[in-house]
């Protein structure tokens, strides 16, 4: 098999080849693994195998390799800012209050990922104002890297209902006796994250707003700092 590849490859300039394999077809991956293929990707229906035939190093793309996942600022006129306690993870139990977090869902962008977030945890409507940073790390869930968004969020109701399979409890506490935690003082992202909170509510620093953008037949959304661009557009 692997010999037929090489040949084709010469003659059809191919470098590369994939195989998807659909549920009912499983049974063969451990036949193309046994001729050289390695795994790629799975999905709830398929797993992908391939294999790359030159000697020359390989330039097959990889698999997705990060999630995207939120922490949402929201603040209310009162200088109030929307906390929770989480029933699971690493601060259950420890009366630590944090911004509401999550992951955004495949197929979902970040502005709106962070709103159904909001809603899900405290049961809060808002609405997405900034992206005002972002984190990236490596080797977090399942191996795989983490680009982390802080998002500003301004809120359209006050009222809270807190989810009750992930949340212990939720509220509105004043900025400064938020971050008066130890646990805030003593973090070093996070005091990052409440300098630069503060700033954006002293009207000191600037974020990225999004705007609907197109290429190629691909609808997305481009993330920039509105403020200090010049309207060309």
């Amino acid at each position: 098999m692997i010999a037929c590849l090489q040949t084709f490859s010469c003659m059809q300039g191919k470098k590369g080849v994939w195989i998807k394999l659909p549920r009912h077809l499983i049974g063969l991956a451990e036949t193309a693994v046994k001729e050289g293929f390695w795994f790629h990707h799975a999905e709830k229906d398929y797993l992908m195998l391939v294999y790359w035939i030159p000697k020359e190093d390989n330039t097959l793309p990889f698999n997705a390799s990060h999630r995207v996942s939120i922490a949402a600022f929201v603040i209310n006129h009162k200088k109030e800012v929307l906390v929770v306690q989480e029933k699971t993870g690493r601060t259950k139990g420890k009366g630590i209050w944090k911004f509401p977090t999550g992951v955004v869902n495949e197929g979902e962008y970040i502005h709106d990922g962070s709103v159904r977030e909001v809603k899900e945890e405290t049961g809060v409507d808002t609405e997405f104002v900034q992206v005002l940073a972002f984190r990236q790390t490596h080797k977090t869930f399942f191996e795989k890297s983490n680009l982390f968004f802080v998002c500003m969020l301004k809120p359209l109701s006050f009222e809270i209902n807190a989810q009750e399979s992930e949340i212990e409890a939720a509220q509105w506490m004043p900025w400064e006796e938020y971050t008066n935690q130890p646990f805030v003082q003593n973090h070093e992202l996070l005091r990052y994250m409440t300098d630069i909170c503060s700033a954006k509510t002293n009207g000191d620093y600037e974020g990225f707003t999004t705007i609907p953008v197109s290429e190629h037949d691909q609808q997305g959304n481009l993330y920039f700092n509105s403020r200090d661009l010049l309207p060309r557009h």
